[in-house]
């Protein structure tokens, strides 16, 4: 008899555990702190004993406080927060698991119920809300599949971000808005031979229509600005491909696009985000001079910019520095993904930014620029996979975004003392004269200067070299005296928390 009670209470607690499995994680983890509500959303804070972010200067040893972006400081007559315009990525921040191609998971946000759920989807976006508001940034950027899940049919999935987006623009208020919106055309299985270059004619369909929806969505919450990252936009071979005519039907799309931006009355900037490979092995849009050359082909070079990011300049063989300075030459030079790579890891590594001497180069062409309104630096930037406290966040954020700050006041001081400038003016002076001129103008003929090159002989090589070869010395030694001036005014620990 006690056998089988034994047994039958040990079927009895075996159902119930299954009953337990079978109704999923809790939809309001337990470690917060605080409470639920009955509809099973979190109340609390979700970076509890994190404070606002403030400015205390170089000498502060607060690991959760400011050095060098002082927000408000004026630097060359604009507000350090009008230079910057910093944005922080959902997609890195709030979506980012840790997860490599040779390992699992290692993040798991307090806040995450183990759903793809809309509710979760709610949560992650009070998370982003009040994670903006204590680094005290006004702007993030997203893709739409990062912000609000899938459904079984685009109706469904259209619903599903309409729920989210109007969560959204609640919590946004009047201070805050996205730099800019995308939609996500490279993680689903219909895109893996592209979206506006797919070989089939129903992906090419979806992929507009899902831009469209995301275009919308951008607009309704007063985006800034709308990209184009074309992950999956190349080929793998072209064996199989017919390469014009996925460039033709690109342009197609790209038309489309700026037709539509037009029709719903967006104003924001359309930017196209170049990069090389990766998960392609040859994209279409790999560098900035080749996405010039596209966009003046197909005559859209007036309607797009470039979102630069300086993972991908590195990937295409180019320094950040010579990807921004090709689009600012040409007039488009509109954001910047503010990241860099590992030089001795061949793939887009997405690290922040820490290289002072880095910042210094980009804050360059920014300065030269005017600016980057009305866009910015986003982060797309994410924790390692060994980073996996909360309050990490913070400290990569603090990090890039005093990088980024030290890099303005030191090109700033550059650009104050008038050395550099002066440097590259003598560099070219013989151009400075008639001759010079009309060779600008387009009125230097070759027979002119035939007689020219006959009547003044060969060039001295001296002079060459001392206008060009020791200039190019002065430069690299004034641009590491001021690197080396500003790290001289680290404390032991804002540079143990700069290097990380």
């Amino acid at each position: 008899m006690k056998g089988s009670r034994m047994l039958l209470l040990l079927v009895c607690l075996s159902v119930i555990a299954l009953g337990v499995i079978a109704t999923g994680p809790p939809t309001c983890p337990a470690d917060h702190g605080g409470e639920c509500s009955d509809s099973g959303e979190w109340k609390g804070e979700f970076f509890p004993g994190i404070p606002k972010i403030k400015y205390e200067g170089p000498s502060s040893k607060n690991p959760l406080a400011f050095k060098w972006y002082n927000a408000e400081e004026e630097i060359l007559g604009k507000k350090m927060k009008d230079w910057m315009r910093f944005s922080i990525a959902f997609w890195h921040t709030f979506r980012g698991t840790g997860g490599d191609p040779f390992g699992a998971p290692t993040k798991y946000w307090p806040w995450e119920d183990g759903t793809n759920s809309v509710a979760m989807a709610k949560r992650r976006m009070r998370a982003n809300f009040e994670f903006l508001e204590k680094i005290g940034v006004d702007r993030w950027c997203f893709h739409d599949k990062d912000i609000a899940p899938d459904g079984e049919t685009l109706e469904e999935t259209n619903k599903n971000l309409d729920e989210v987006v109007a969560l959204a623009k609640e919590l946004q208020g009047t201070k805050i808005r996205p730099l800019w919106g995308t939609a996500q055309l490279f993680n689903h299985p219909r895109y893996m031979h592209g979206g506006a270059t797919s070989s089939e004619l129903g992906v090419y369909a979806y992929s507009a229509a899902q831009v469209k929806k995301a275009m919308e969505v951008t607009h309704f919450l007063g985006g800034e600005n709308y990209v184009f990252w074309g992950g999956r936009e190349g080929y793998q071979s072209l064996l199989n491909t017919d390469m014009e005519r996925e460039l033709n039907h690109l342009a197609r799309f790209l038309e489309a696009s700026v037709a539509y931006k037009k029709k719903i009355g967006f104003n924001g900037t359309l930017l196209i985000e170049p990069k090389p490979q990766e998960p392609t092995k040859h994209q279409y849009d790999w560098d900035a001079a080749t996405t010039a050359n596209f966009l003046r082909k197909n005559g859209l070079i007036g309607e797009f910019k470039l979102n630069i990011e300086c993972n991908h300049a590195t990937l295409s063989g180019h320094s950040c520095h010579h990807e921004l300075e090709t689009a600012r030459i040409n007039g488009l030079l509109g954001n910047i993904d503010a990241n860099t790579g590992d030089p001795q890891i061949g793939w887009d590594t997405d690290q922040f930014m820490t290289d002072i001497a880095e910042a210094t180069l980009v804050m360059l062409s920014v300065i030269r620029n005017g600016g980057l309104a009305p866009g910015g630096f986003n982060f797309d930037a994410k924790l390692r996979r060994e980073s996996t406290d909360v309050e990490d966040i913070f400290l990569a954020h603090i990090s890039g975004m005093d990088t980024l700050a030290r890099g303005l006041r030191s090109a700033a001081k550059l650009i104050e003392d008038g050395s550099l400038a002066e440097l590259v003016r003598k560099r070219y002076q013989s151009f400075d004269t008639e001759i010079g001129a009309q060779i600008e103008a387009g009125k230097g003929d070759f027979e002119t200067l035939e007689k020219l090159a006959m009547k003044w002989g060969n060039p001295r090589f001296h002079l060459l070299s001392s206008s060009t070869g020791l200039g190019l010395d002065k430069l690299t030694k004034a641009l590491c005296q001021e690197v080396k001036h500003e790290a001289s005014k680290r404390t032991p620990s804002t540079a143990t928390h700069l290097d990380d």
